[in-house]
Parts: structure tokens; C-alpha cells; sequence
């Protein structure tokens, strides 16, 4: 259930940043992968992370861009007390993320743990 949630999340996050200036060239599709399935790319977003963020502590805890093949998988784990905006994703506090990519695309968004402030995913076939 917390998977499917993660996922509605991370939709939502999707339409809202598609609403708020988000870049979509061609929005890469993804699937709900089983959280306990090893993942091509791993990043963990610390406790902690909102608080330094609030004191004006550059993070880069992920790329600005990151290129992935179509079958690859994502997993964002979220240690912190807040939720964070990472391109098309949206992880809630203590929460984790796991996406599969099922089709070539780019999208450009938000990204709340990055100094650019910006994050870049490009899916490759």
C-alpha cells in the first residue's frame, strides 16, 4: 500500500510540477517496482536534509541530470522529516521511491535537494 501511495504521490507531484513551469519534452514513463528489487540508481535523501536546506546549506545529494536506460530503476529513499520534489518525483517524508522505466523520454523539474534546484532525467532506449 505504501508503494501504490509513493506512486499516486509521485503522479500528483508530476501533474503539479507539469502545472508550475516543469519542462516536459517527452514525459518518460515508469512503473512501480517491488521496493525489496535491487535498483540501478540509489540515492538517499538524509534526515535532516529540510533543516540544512532552511539554514542555506547547499545539498546535492543527487545529480542535476541523470541519463537511464528504459528497464533501468530508480530508487530514492527519503530519511528526512519533510517531503521532496526530484524532477517528476515526489518523496514523502520517510518514505521511499522505486520506479522502473518502461519508455524513452526527458523531463526537466523541480528538485529540492540540489543546489541548482533543478533536476534533468533523460531515458534512453
Amino acid at each position: 500500500m505504501k508503494v501504490a501511495r509513493t506512486f499516486a504521490a509521485a503522479t500528483l507531484a508530476l501533474v503539479g510540477l507539469a502545472g508550475c513551469g516543469g519542462d516536459t519534452t517527452s514525459d518518460p514513463a515508469t512503473e512501480v517496482v517491488d521496493s525489496v528489487d535491487a535498483a540501478t540508481y540509489e540515492y538517499v535523501i538524509p534526515a535532516g536534509a529540510g533543516e540544512a536546506l532552511d539554514a542555506g546549506t547547499p545539498l546535492e545529494i543527487l545529480p542535476g541530470e541523470l541519463e537511464v536506460r528504459v528497464g533501468e530503476t530508480i530508487r530514492i529513499v527519503n530519511e528526512d522529516d519533510r517531503g521532496h520534489s526530484v524532477g517528476p518525483f515526489f518523496v514523502g517524508a520517510n518514505e521511499t521511491l522505486t520506479q522502473r522505466f518502461s519508455s524513452p523520454g526527458e523531463f526537466v523539474g523541480i528538485c529540492t535537494v540540489h543546489p541548482s534546484g533543478e533536476f534533468v532525467l533523460v531515458v534512453r532506449a
